[in-house]
Formats: structure tokens, sequence, C-alpha cells
């Protein structure tokens, strides 16, 4: 049972890949994947080697055919003469056979149980008697044991890696398109495991939707404590996209269960090079790592919270705070912290501290300390408890002031028997949760649960601060801060305040990055796009540039740009508009669910997207 309130990794056995075991006491490893064709020895040769150099653990190579496969012979013997004994991973879909080949040279093989004997996803509904659902069950059975044979003999450990876009209609139309369903694709080829005594197992599920992503890792971890096992977890957020998007997207979703001690391996898939996705996982796993060994604390959860399928904290909603609002953004204001802004990412409410700015930027509600607040039109009072006993008593401060939105910040060990009363008679009161514990998420889960167990509903804003000087590190880390707070649905809103050299538009995209990365408020435009392999048949990357150039100033649009059909109409689903792989140099564009163009030449496929929209919204300009 997962301890909200201390971290704590998950036990888990270890299980041996090639000469860097992963699991057990072993610490969490680092992996990413090559994005060169896999018949090309000395191109996967040294994008491998790229990636070990820069902290890889482990490399994951497409293998989606027989001659990939065995190509994995060469690229493995060839590093291994030049000193590099790095595990290699084949990653295989549609093909079992694929798979036992590349048992016999990869340390490692990934099988999708959502097409290793199942037919490619096509949506279709299909109804099953359970003996009919049984004997599906057998023929998976008939397929993996074997597979499995050849692995003992070999030595070759495997991933039973769930995908959400690519369930087979099996599992979509027994379960739906749910965490339990994702869960139960992957038991099925685990229980075999099992009953085989095949231990060197790692369990990923991914998705590209956090919350999907997170709910369903947890689910796996519950249920599999359920069965008495303990394979490892390989965590990863698919379809993250590139910059800031992918960086926040993978922290959140990662750090979220990272948090709660899950996860024995981690890969950040972004479409970038593959050997940028290294650091900004190392960042992430050093960053939720280092609370560990933490000073306790002592929280306790209300008998209401589902830590497996949480619903939103009940609040009474304050101004445009709580209730059933979006959550908002609280920005730092004092000073000239605010010269660099971006009107897209404005904030609901800017702290000014003692002093309000001369000029005050439009939109915003300001928030001053209490007392230097004179009651002006579009500014609320902060509170903070007293710092001694010669101060006024904090009920009285709060009694005597008219303002009908009040802000107090609150740690958890102040959060007494008086602060309560306090909140319980001042329903208009705001909390800002701050912690300077090593272990913030965990104090901050405190004090909102606190709350509800006491039967309050005051709105909570999450307070972290930070004093980063470079933009990916207070995106990992805010990111990684907030993720099982968001998922857990403890947060009316979010306040950074960094005290580097980062300017304020990096802090205010960023906090707007974390509420749409956790789908819970929409500031600009979504884009699915996977980290490419040697499956993709186009240039991603720029793909990708030029169809944000064109789209980024769009609100609420999802586009996904997905690089072949292993994930991609299952992946972005939910997308408002898709660019797929369907072919060398071909693209198939879709409109949800539905593809309204198949096989245009590459060189054409991003302006008849762009044209699709435009015909569809007219404001492309």
């Amino acid at each position: 049972m997962v301890d909200l309130f201390n971290y704590e990794r998950r036990a888990t056995h270890e299980v041996q890949i090639g000469a860097t075991p992963m699991g057990g006491e072993n610490p969490i490893r680092i992996q990413s994947m090559t994005n060169t064709p896999t018949r090309d020895t000395e191109a996967c040769m040294e994008q491998a080697k790229r990636i070990i150099e820069a902290g890889g653990e482990y490399v994951r190579l497409t293998t989606q055919g027989v001659a990939e496969a065995e190509n994995l012979r060469n690229i493995n013997a060839a590093l291994r003469a030049e000193g590099y004994t790095t595990p290699l991973v084949a990653d295989v879909h549609f093909n079992p056979r694929v798979a036992e080949v590349a048992a016999l040279y990869a340390e490692k093989v990934r099988i999708n149980p959502g097409n290793y004997v199942d037919a490619a996803r096509t949506f279709k509904h299909l109804e099953y008697t359970d003996e009919e659902y049984a004997g599906e069950i057998e023929k998976i059975r008939a397929r993996f044991i074997p597979f499995l044979n050849i692995c003992k003999e070999n030595h070759t450990a495997i991933r039973i890696g769930v995908n959400h876009g690519s369930l087979s209609d099996r599992i979509m139309s027994r379960y739906g398109d749910t965490p339990e369903g994702m869960v139960e694709s992957c038991m099925e080829f685990l229980r075999i495991c099992v009953e085989q005594d095949f231990r060197d197992v790692v369990i990923s599920i991914k998705a590209s939707n956090t919350v999907v992503m997170v709910k369903t890792v947890r689910l796996m971890a519950e249920v599999m404590e359920r069965e008495g096992m303990d394979f490892p977890l390989h965590l990863g957020v698919t379809e993250a996209g590139d910059g800031e998007d992918g960086r926040i997207k993978s922290a959140l979703g990662i750090g979220a269960l990272l948090a709660d001690g899950l996860g024995d391996t981690v890969r950040v898939s972004l479409s970038e090079a593959p050997e940028a996705e290294i650091p900004v996982a190392r960042k992430l796993v050093d960053y939720v790592m280092a609370r560990a060994g933490h000073p306790y604390i002592p929280g306790r959860a209300p008998e209401s919270f589902n830590y497996l399928s949480p619903v939103r904290r009940l609040t009474r909603p304050v101004g445009n705070i709580g209730g059933n609002q979006a959550p908002v953004v609280i920005a730092a204001g004092m000073g000239d912290t605010r010269k660099e802004v971006n009107p897209q990412f404005r904030p609901d409410y800017i702290y000014a501290g003692r002093s309000l700015p001369e000029h005050r930027e439009a939109g915003c509600a300001y928030i001053v300390d209490a007392d230097c607040w004179t009651g002006e039109e579009g500014t609320w009072p902060a509170f903070m408890p007293p710092r001694n006993e010669e101060e006024e008593p904090l009920f009285l401060k709060i009694m005597r002031c008219p303002a009908t939105m009040k802000f107090l910040f609150l740690t958890y060990l102040a959060c007494d028997d008086e602060i309560m009363a306090l909140l319980r008679h001042h329903p208009e009161v705001v909390v800002i949760a701050q912690s300077n514990h090593p272990n913030r998420l965990g104090e901050q889960r405190g004090l909102a649960h606190q709350l509800t167990c006491a039967g309050l509903e005051n709105p909570v804003v999450m307070f972290q601060h930070y004093a980063e000087n470079v933009a990916e590190d207070l995106q990992i880390k805010a990111a990684a801060d907030m993720g099982a707070l968001l998922m857990d649905g403890l947060c009316d809103g979010i306040f950074l305040y960094n005290q580097g050299s980062l300017s304020a538009a990096v802090t205010d995209a960023t906090a707007f990055g974390i509420l749409q990365a956790a789908r819970v408020r929409t500031s600009k435009t979504e884009y699915i796009s996977c980290p490419s392999c040697g499956r993709t048949l186009f240039d991603l990357q720029d793909t990708l540039a030029r169809i944000k150039a064109a789209t980024s100033h769009l609100k609420g649009l999802k586009i996904g740009v997905m690089g072949c059909i292993v994930n991609g109409p299952g992946e972005m689903a939910d997308a408002d508009y898709g660019y797929v792989g369907a072919g060398r140099g071909r693209v198939s564009l879709y409109r949800r669910k539905e593809c309204v163009e198949k096989n245009i030449p590459a060189e054409e496929a991003v302006e008849k997207l762009l044209e699709l929209i435009r015909q569809d919204r007219g404001d492309l300009g």
C-alpha cells in the first residue's frame, strides 16, 4: 500500500538484463530508443553510443521484421567489440516470429499485448461468449509460451509493454477504453509468465494522456500486489512531444509515480534526438530520489479519498477559485520581476508583496500583504500565521478585514486547531499551501487531506518555490512536484515562485503548461507527437516544427503527429487532427478517429493538414 505522505520505493524483485540488472536494490535505470533503421548497423551503433555516453543504461531498437531482428546480432557484436556492455532491447509489434528471433540477439525484448497475438486495432466492437473469450486466452498461451522458452534458454528478459493507443479490439470490446482494460491486457500475459516460472519480466503501461497513464500504473501496481507479484515497472508518457511541452508532460506523469515510489526504469519520450532524452530523465529521477530518508510526515487521508481513482477535492468556491472551476495561476510580481511577460499566459492573480506596482498588468487581480491592503478594487489581502506571541492574533486580523476573498499562507505543521477553527468560520479564505520539507508533496498532501478530514471546504492553492536559472530545470522540478497533487484532485491553483534568473514569461508558461499537461486547464494547442524510431518514414522533428509554427497560437486544439500506425490512430484518438506515417514518404490525415486522406506524399502533407484545419476552423490566418 502506498504511503501518501512518506517516500519509499516499491519493493520489486531483481530482473537480470545483460550486465545491468533492474529492480530490487538497483538504482532507477535510464533508457532511450534509437530512431535509425535497424538494418543500418553503423547508424544504429553510432546513435547507441551517443545514448550510452549521455548516460543511457539500456538502448532500445525497433525490430519491425525478421531482417531487423537478425541484424541485432551485428549491432550487438559491434558495440561489444568497442567495449560497450550496455544491454540492447528489441521493440516488437505485430509479429511473434520477430520476437523469437530478437530474443537470440538482444538482452531484452519488448512485446505489445495489444498486437502480439490479437489483430491490429480497428476500433471494431467484438462480441464474445465466455467460452470464446477463454479460447482467445489459449491462443495467447500457444503463441507466448514458445517465446518464453526461447528467452529462458538465452537468458533474455522481456518487457510486457501496454500502450493505450494499441489496445486490441478484443480488450476494448470487453473492458472499454479503461485503466482496467489496460491492466488486464498486461495481466493476461503476466499470469502466463508466473505459471511458467519466468521472472525476468518488466512491465510498462503508457499513454499520452497523463491522467490515464498515472491511474493505470497505480492500478497495475495494486493488482500485482493483490496477486502476489512484484515485477519492476518501466515508466513513460508516450507521444509527449518536444521542447517545454515534452519535458513538462513527462515530468508530471512520470514524477507523479516516482514520488509514490513506483518505477524502476524511466524513458522520457521526446520528439528530439534520442540522446537528448537522457539528461531530462536523469534530472527527474535524481530530483525525486533526493527526498529518500526524509523526516517522517504524520499525515492521514480521509476515508473518502480513492488513490486508484481520485476525484477533485470538494471545495466551496471563493470568487473564481475552487468549486468546479479550473485551477487558477498565481504569479509573483514583486519589484521589476515581470518585465518580460507573454499575454498568452496571463496569470489570474499576481502576488505583489507589500506594495502594488506602478503599472499593473491588464486582466490580473493583485494580492498584497494584509497589513498593506487598502481595499482598492481588484486587490485582495494575504495573511500569514503570527511569527511570535507578540503579534496580533490571526483570527482578529481576518475577522476585522472586510474583503470577500482572503488568502492565507499556511504550512502543514502550522495548521493547528486554532487555524482549523478560523477556516471553519471564514470560508472566504483561500489557503496557499507552503512547505520547506524535503518531501514537500507529502506535506502539501497532508495539509489538503487534513482540511478534508475536518470537513473544511476552503480552496487550496499549491505554492512551489525554486531558485532555477535554466528553464528545463524549473519545468522538470515544478511538474514533478505538482504531478501527484493534480492527479489526486487536491489543487485549486498553482503559485510558482522562482528566485533564479528566469523571466516571468518562462515561469508563467511553466505554470500553465503544468495545468494543461494534467488535463485540468487548456491554454494552448496540444501536440501529441511520438519520439520517432526506425519505423518513422518522414522527418518527424521538422514536420512537427512546421505544424507548430502555423498552429501554436490556437487554443484548445489537439494535433497528433505520429511516425507510424503502431500507436498512431489509437494514441491520438482524442486529438482533433492527426498526421500519421503510412509508408515511406507517405502520410495519412485524420479528423479524430476518421482517416480523411490516405497516402499523401510527405512533401504535401503538412499543407494539406493546415488546409483541413483552415476549412474547419477558419482561424489559421
